[in-house]
Formats: C-alpha cells, sequence, structure tokens
C-alpha cells in the first residue's frame, strides 16, 4: 500500500547522497592558510584570537561610528593610539591585501565588501 519497499532504500540514498560531501572529507576542511604578518608591528588592536574571530564585528562597529556617527575619534589601547579606519589602521601594518585578507577570505569562502567603498592597496 505504501511501497516501503522503496521508499526506505529511497531515503538511504537521499541520506547517503545529501552527506556525501561530509563523510567524503571526513570533516576535514583542509589546511589553513599561511598568513603573512606583519613584520614591524608586534601587537594588534586586539589579540590575534580576537580578531580571527571578531575583526569583522570591529570594522562594521568603526564604519558605523565614523560614518553614521561622525565620531572620527582615535581611541588607546595599551598606550597606543589607533585611527578607525581599515586603510589607516588595519592596512598599515598588514600591508598585502593579497597575502593577507584575501587568503583567508577564500579559504572562508567570504566576499567582503570592504573594497566596493575603499581603495584596494596597489601591490
Amino acid at each position: 500500500m505504501y511501497d516501503s519497499g522503496k521508499i526506505i532504500p529511497g531515503l538511504i540514498i537521499f541520506v547517503l547522497f545529501i552527506t556525501f560531501p561530509i563523510w567524503y572529507n571526513q570533516f576535514d576542511a583542509g589546511a589553513a592558510p599561511k598568513l603573512e604578518m606583519p613584520t614591524e608591528a608586534k601587537q594588534c588592536v586586539l589579540p590575534a584570537a580576537e580578531m580571527r574571530a571578531n575583526h569583522m564585528k570591529l570594522l562594521n562597529q568603526w564604519r558605523d561610528e565614523v560614518l553614521r556617527d561622525g565620531d572620527r575619534k582615535f581611541f588607546e589601547i595599551e598606550g597606543k593610539r589607533y585611527q578607525k579606519s581599515l586603510q589607516n589602521a588595519c592596512m598599515k601594518c598588514h600591508t598585502s591585501k593579497k597575502k593577507f585578507c584575501d587568503s583567508c577570505h577564500t579559504y572562508a569562502s567570504v566576499s567582503p565588501y570592504c573594497w566596493d567603498c575603499h581603495l584596494a592597496p596597489v601591490e
């Protein structure tokens, strides 16, 4: 009446087909990219682990404060002054967009829209 002889094998094949990428790669996303770190600067605005996880939130916060609120004030962390700016803060140390930003964003399959407004650094 319900053709369970066809439905159950069909569901099993469907589940195997949908989960194929997971078990084929055995939960391995591949090797993380090797980033070109700045040579002069020893410290970033925030600790490295926090920057990896939340740099996009920080950049969005800076964007909102500068463009929407007109707050262009410098901020200070451990005695060092930073400007709220992608190009005047981040790109001063991380000089290669291709070797730093793009390698990680390509690995994570992310297309940030930073460069829609900012000029990409000449390499």
